[in-house]
């Protein structure tokens, strides 16, 4: 193994998921892309004990962490991301240098563009470097290419075992692979149609030049934790529960909802797929409100809506606005995680007549993004934006990005 280097950086970028509300985590479907906006992690060799880490952002309070040692900071500070890595990265690789890490970002926090998972990703990658963990003959077995890389800092953040590698505690959400999917693999001006059961590129699909992506940020920060922490989670345990319901009920053994389904409809997707009556075996083992609408849900968007907007989308074909408008009924209704902030922002970007118009992310605040024409995506967006203010009381942190599909995590040094 060569010797480590004196420094490392990389630069993550946030990504859009365009469709897939909530579908990663129970297996399903998603269409995701980068956007061009990161965060930017700088890491070099510094004094101190082994496995130990300085870290400052940007104007903020430097931190001190320790693996193994609880930092004993609030429950919202970024800092809990940098420790989840260093016990994992320690755990998984041994002890490493002490190292001092800068974190710099244009990428609104905790605004439905997964800022926490860039942040997770960017200190991996640059302390892997830094101490030459990326080259040990384990990571590469482990994380031969970007995909499987992506699926190991999922896993980290999500405290699970990644093939033989140990798992943490995870910072306390239990998401998917995603966020981490975009961010990895991501390339310009394109979006990833992607499963998770198994991990895979399915389709890399031509973002239309005539299109751009406006993102509205609420000013409603989507956080993970506490009560938040508790609503985001209500998710995963829900399609969690069902499973092992299922798989009690059928004798199988299946590791997750896409699973099942596939089991009962193969790979057949669209609305006959979703309808189809076999899937009652499916629904039958839900409990009646919450549970068998966040079932409903997951079957409508992973069967039928991600494939029929990746399809429109590389169209261009403005009937994408529909797909949009049922994912966002469905957000409401079956995930229940929608604010009112975020629909407002939806509703009227539908009424100044963007293609479509949709939020995305872990819900309870965060963003929505609208499909505009390119030519007009500017004006749209400082128009939008003081549509919003004007009817929002409580927006004086909410902000537009006008963007296209970007490219994926990159080393600098």
């Amino acid at each position: 193994m060569s010797e480590a280097p004196e420094e490392s950086a990389w630069r993550v970028p946030g990504r859009v998921e365009v469709l897939g509300k909530h579908t990663d985590y129970a297996g399903g479907s998603v269409l995701v892309g980068a956007v061009d906006r990161a965060i930017t992690a700088r890491a070099h060799r510094a004094r101190g004990p082994q496995s130990s880490l300085t870290a400052t952002t940007d104007g903020g309070a430097p931190i001190t962490l320790r693996a193994g040692v609880d930092p004993g900071l609030e429950p919202a500070h970024w800092g809990h991301y940098l420790q989840t890595v260093l016990d994992r990265l320690t755990l998984n690789f041994g002890a490493g240098a002490a190292a001092h890490l800068s974190i710099s970002s244009d990428l609104p926090p905790a605004s439905g563009m997964s800022s926490s998972s860039a942040l997770v990703c960017a200190t991996a990658l640059a302390l892997a470097d830094l101490n030459g963990w990326s080259r040990d003959p384990r990571w590469n077995e482990a994380m031969p290419d970007r995909l499987s890389l992506a699926g190991y800092l999922a896993a980290v953040e999500g405290g699970r075992s990644w093939r033989d590698l140990p798992g943490t505690s995870g910072v306390g959400t239990r998401g998917g692979s995603e966020d981490h999917t975009g961010m990895l693999c991501g390339a310009r001006n394109r979006l990833l149609l992607a499963g998770f059961d198994p991990m895979r590129i399915e389709q890399t699909i031509s973002f239309p030049a005539q299109w751009a992506f406006v993102i509205g940020v609420s000013g409603v920060l989507a956080h993970k934790t506490g009560a938040a922490l508790e609503d985001y989670n209500r998710g995963p345990s829900t399609v969690q529960s069902v499973l092992v319901r299922w798989n009690k009920a059928t004798g199988r053994n299946d590791v997750s909802l896409a699973g099942a389904v596939r089991h009962l409809v193969g790979d057949a997707t669209g609305e006959q797929a979703a309808a189809d009556p076999v899937l009652q075996d499916l629904l039958g083992l839900c409990e009646s409100g919450y549970e068998r609408e966040r079932i409903e849900q997951f079957l409508i968007e992973s069967l039928v809506l991600v494939p029929a907007g990746a399809r429109l989308i590389a169209a261009a074909d403005p009937g994408v606005g529909e797909v949009l408008q049922r994912s966002q009924e469905l957000a409401d209704q079956g995930l229940r995680n929608q604010v009112p902030q975020t629909r407002l922002m939806v509703s009227l970007a539908r009424e100044m007549g963007a293609v479509g118009a949709s939020s995305f992310g872990a819900g309870w605040g965060g963003s929505v993004y609208a499909l505009v024409p390119t030519d007009d995506a500017e004006d749209f967006a400082s128009q939008w934006l003081q549509a919003y203010r004007d009817r929002e009381q409580e927006a004086e942190h909410s902000s537009t990005i006008v963007t296209r599909p970007g490219t994926g995590a990159c080393r600098l040094l």
